[in-house]
């Protein structure tokens, strides 16, 4: 017997009811996205390997699935849709000078080592404002974000915000070496605070600094530890920060989504190019963050056009998990089944059409005189089909509600 394939580890199938779902929430993610004015743009599975070189901030080398084409070109399948944004951007629209908006949906693939129990393709969809650096375009990003999980049925989640700056002043007024400060982050990162407590007890580091980094985990919560963020600010750079993300709230709340607001003044970005603000979003049911975002105002300048930016990307895949843990109800297009018979042929095709005429999903099954009407009951259950239309030979509908059982006989009368 010949042996079945099946698909290699970190990778699945998704089909029918939960792929149907998948499709409409990414639906309404990009709904919302288009209100805002964002545009549309695809950009290659594979990239020249430079695109996610070190240099970028991306992930390491060896997290890429790396391969060369017949001229011997090192290429590399895309871990993160935002440096091909910006690559494409850069040429793109290398001479506009007003805000680009661009929207975008596809699959990342990043080699995580096996014990990690990853996915290791996952959709994202996210937006990049490209071409300005203001508390306007953080505050649009954030407040579309909010506004994109409300639409697909999350009612508790919080997006967490950060800014590098702060940090990395934290980390520079140290006065470590860059080694240590790198360990540091690291630590951070992971919320290991002792072993952030023991390298600095080991160094020559004032108590102020000491101080502040004992109260970093304590920086986590509303608007409200801002005030406390700026008293332990080491310089203007992180005063500066505070600042930036005291303004930033105060436009949010005029979008109305303050609610859903958390600052966090420990978080460090997952990727290197982030410069400025940072943020994640986290729901019930889901151990990982659902989007990750932040500004990047040195990124499209590797590529040839010197602008800011922001964006966010939406872990499609996160979020799926977070709504089916949370029994969210997700809208998807419904399906009818219709059962025929030779006979009956002609009046099935004729029903069908009419009922795709009026924009509902019509699948056709054509049965044998022998076969169980409750073998098809069955299958439409299966495949959540919300209603069975059984036509028989002596022009009668037995027509039957899947979702509660209700049925009904229609008489259809003489047919040609």
């Amino acid at each position: 017997m010949e042996q079945k394939l099946h698909t290699p580890e970190g990778v699945r199938d998704i089909y029918n009811t939960e792929c149907k779902k998948k499709l409409s929430v990414q639906g309404k993610l990009l709904d919302v996205l288009h209100l805002y004015g964002y545009q549309d743009i695809q950009t290659p599975t594979f990239e020249y390997f430079d695109v996610f070189r070190k240099e970028i901030g991306t992930i390491s080398s060896r997290e890429l699935y790396k391969f060369f084409d017949r001229d011997g070109n090192t290429l590399a399948l895309r871990p993160d849709i935002t440096p091909s944004i910006a690559r494409a951007a850069a040429t793109l629209f290398e001479d506009e000078e007003f805000p680009i908006r661009l929207c975008y949906m596809g699959n990342t693939f990043i080699n995580h080592s096996s014990y990690q129990g990853r996915l290791k393709e996952n959709t994202q969809m996210g937006a990049e404002l490209i071409g300005v650096d203001s508390i306007e375009a953080d505050a649009e990003l954030l407040a579309m974000l909010a506004d994109g999980l409300r639409k697909v049925g999350l009612k508790e989640f919080q997006i967490n915000i950060g800014h590098v700056d702060f940090i990395q002043s934290l980390l520079e007024a140290t006065g470590l070496e860059e080694e240590e400060r790198t360990e540091i982050h690291h630590l951070i990162t992971n919320r290991n605070y002792f072993g952030v407590e023991e390298i600095l007890d080991n160094r020559d580091v004032e108590d102020t600094i000491k101080q502040a980094f004992q109260i970093l985990p304590e920086l986590i919560g509303d608007v409200e530890i801002l005030n406390q963020a700026m008293e332990i600010a080491p310089n203007i750079s992180a005063k500066l920060a505070v600042s930036r993300l005291q303004q930033i709230y105060k436009i949010l709340t005029l979008y109305g989504v303050q609610d859903h607001i958390t600052f966090d003044l420990s978080m460090s970005g997952s990727y290197g190019y982030y410069t400025g603000i940072i943020f994640r979003a986290y729901t019930y049911g889901t151990g990982d963050a659902i989007v990750r975002g932040g500004r990047y105002d040195h990124l499209l300048e590797k590529f040839g056009k010197n602008t800011p930016s922001i964006g966010f990307a939406v872990i499609v895949d996160e979020l799926m998990s977070a709504l089916s843990r949370q029994k969210i109800q997700i809208e998807a297009a419904h399906t009818n089944l219709i059962v025929y018979t030779q006979a009956t042929q002609k009046w099935a095709i004729s029903l069908a059409r009419n009922f795709r005429s009026k924009g509902k999903c019509v699948e056709m099954l054509k049965r044998n005189p022998d076969d169980e009407r409750e073998e098809y009951l069955e299958y439409g259950r299966r495949t959540q089909a919300v209603s069975m239309l059984y036509l028989k030979d002596d022009l009668t509908i037995e027509m039957v509600n899947l979702k509660n059982g209700e049925e009904k006989l229609i008489n259809a009368g003489k047919r040609k």
